[in-house]
């Protein structure tokens, strides 16, 4: 940041746009960038490209793994790109070699070590593809102040947040490897994801091979000479004229000696790369229509489209875009490096050299109370963006309570006691019968992670309040990671325990109940009713001690529909009490 501006530095060669690959020699450092696309065609087993896609993943379908010209083998702690017999690199490891590159080039511009970063990722990113991210950085010798949304970043570079109040936005971001559309909206100077959606396989590299495949096609090169070294040809051949026919509409696609002697020459025209490249961009289709839908707004009301992402410079794209949010786009920013300066300008908020807009931060973990039976009640979900705020309304358990203690929880798991307590409070009130108090609580993040939980009982105003400083949002990668694990792991388990405590809760309410409905209009119902409800009774009583879900939540529903005809009477016996209290009978 410079006098408030956000700058770009450039490499030696006075380019700003480093492509993420990676060529690995045999012997010697590892050449990036654009000189190690040019080694493609000479070394593809050995030249890395769109790692990005495999950041985080554990395993990949046979199809997408054919897109790497390096075999990926699996791992304990994740996929690994394999160089030789004895070379095989983590994508972290991969990532961190370009992160690298980047970190040299920034402090040779400033002339000081560079240890801090702010790194981007798509939308869409899940928990494990982020952290594998954060680690790529560390590896790179860099401390990882934030990991920031790409559609954000964008907005922050176009400039959105000088547009009017409650301005609604639409990010449409198609890279080289990844796709994401997010919807936000502008509120006092914070950005608020309203939704988003996505492909993480699904981006530029796409085009790039259907190009690439129609030109092998035209080349009418016989079986032997389908080779990994004439393919990489004719995929930069085809990323070359992708690049012309964004401006031109033909470009002469030429490439010396691709097999042995014979070269290789054709015309692709801009009408031609369209119809090869719309299958792709048609996937775009239908995930935009679901981050509209799931932000509950009109096409109407979306006040801009912006673009992102360098295979946005192509005609067919931005036509696309433009059909599908029924207006044109915003194309006033360089979409290959609207995100890089988003990035710089989240580097100037944490630095305090930027002031007047927030970025919004997510709960990495779900936030709630403890409810009756030991029930973790969610209320604010599992990546919520920040500042959010929730609340629901609670009543007591059991008759002549006179107080209710909210413990605050954090995580993932069904049961309370697998979670984490960040605190504690207890609200008082008159006691009275089951069901008869009424506390409101209500969790509230700030844009700076600081929750504060406020417990209210409804009937005398009085409130309690806790504040929980940072602890909602500045958790521990390794511990978060490990709590969702966890509700993976024991998801199964997990659920069927909150079924049955539920089940169970049920029971111990309907047990008391039908024998204190029994004593009171006994006496109206049959033998053959009393000995129905007894029997179900029984039944409810018998599955308590068997532990079996599907048993007792039958024998519940089969003592309500025993009972039904008791309850009747219950309400017929209450309305004359009234009525009689009124001297109406």
């Amino acid at each position: 940041m410079d006098a408030g501006f956000p700058i770009l530095f450039a490499d030696a060669g006075g380019s700003r746009i480093t492509p993420s690959a990676v060529y690995y020699p045999a012997h010697g450092e590892p050449i990036i960038g654009a000189a190690a696309l040019r080694m493609r065609a000479l070394d593809p087993a050995r030249t890395i490209t769109s790692v990005k896609r495999l950041m985080g993943r554990r395993n990949v379908p046979a199809e997408e793994a054919a897109m790497f010209s390096c075999p990926l083998t699996p791992a304990a702690d994740g996929l690994r790109l394999r160089l030789d017999e004895t070379t095989a690199l983590s994508p972290e490891a991969v990532s961190a070699t370009i992160l690298g590159r980047l970190r040299a080039i920034a402090e040779t511009a400033m002339e000081k070590e560079i240890t801090r970063a702010v790194i981007t990722v798509p939308a869409y990113f899940n928990d494990a593809q982020r952290s594998a991210t954060k680690r790529a950085g560390e590896l790179a010798g860099l401390t990882v102040e934030r990991i920031l949304n790409e559609p954000t970043a964008a907005a922050l570079a176009y400039g959105l947040d000088k547009l009017g109040e409650r301005s609604k936005v639409a990010v449409y971001d198609l890279g080289g490897g990844t796709f994401d559309i997010s919807i936000l909206e502008l509120s006092d100077g914070v950005f608020q994801v309203l939704s988003t959606a996505g492909d993480t396989r699904l981006g530029g590299d796409d085009i790039d091979r259907a190009l690439a495949a129609h030109l092998f096609e035209q080349a009418n090169l016989d079986e032997n000479a389908d080779t990994p070294e004439v393919r990489a040809k004719l995929l930069d051949a085809a990323i070359r004229a992708k690049h012309a026919l964004s401006d031109d509409d033909a470009f002469t696609v030429s490439v010396p000696f691709l097999s042995g002697t014979d070269s290789f020459e054709c015309v692709v025209t801009q009408a031609k790369m369209a119809a090869l490249a719309t299958p792709v961009i048609d996937r775009t289709r239908s995930l935009c229509q679901r981050a509209i839908s799931d932000s509950k707004l009109e096409l109407s009301e979306i006040d801009r489209i912006v673009l992102v992402g360098g295979s946005t410079r192509m005609p067919i794209v931005r036509k696309i875009a433009a059909e599908i949010f029924g207006q044109e786009p915003d194309i006033s920013q360089n979409p290959d490096e609207a995100v890089a300066l988003g990035a710089v300008i989240q580097g100037g908020i944490l630095s305090g050299r930027t002031q007047n807009v927030i970025l919004l931060d997510v709960t990495p973990l779900s936030l709630g109370i403890e409810t009756f039976g030991g029930l973790m009640n969610v209320i604010l979900p599992r990546n919520t963006t920040i500042p959010a705020k929730a609340g629901e309304l609670f009543t007591n358990a059991v008759a002549g309570q006179e107080a209710m203690k909210i413990r605050i929880l954090q995580g993932e798991r069904e049961m309370a006691r697998d979670n984490w307590e960040l605190g504690q409070f207890e609200i008082h009130f008159d006691p009275g019968p089951k069901g008869h108090a009424r506390v409101g609580v209500e969790f509230a993040i700030d844009a700076n992670g600081i929750l504060t939980v406020l417990g209210r009982d409804t009937k005398t105003q009085k409130d309690e309040i806790l504040k929980i400083d940072n602890a909602a949002v500045d958790v521990n990668d390794e511990a978060v990671e490990a709590m969702i694990s966890e509700s993976i792991d024991y998801a199964f388990d997990d659920m069927n325990e909150r079924v049955w405590t539920e089940a169970k809760m049920k029971s111990d309410e309907l047990l008391p109940a039908v024998d204190s409905a029994l004593a009171q209009v006994g006496e109206l119902l049959t033998g053959e009713d009393i000995e129905s409800v007894r029997a179900a009774a029984d039944a409810v009583r018998a599955a308590l001690e068997t532990h079996d879900v599907r048993q007792l939540k039958e024998a519940n529903q089969n003592l309500d529909q025993a009972t039904e005809h008791m309850a009747a009477l219950l309400v017929e016996k209450a309305m004359e009490e009234s009525l009689k209290r009124k001297g109406i009978l």
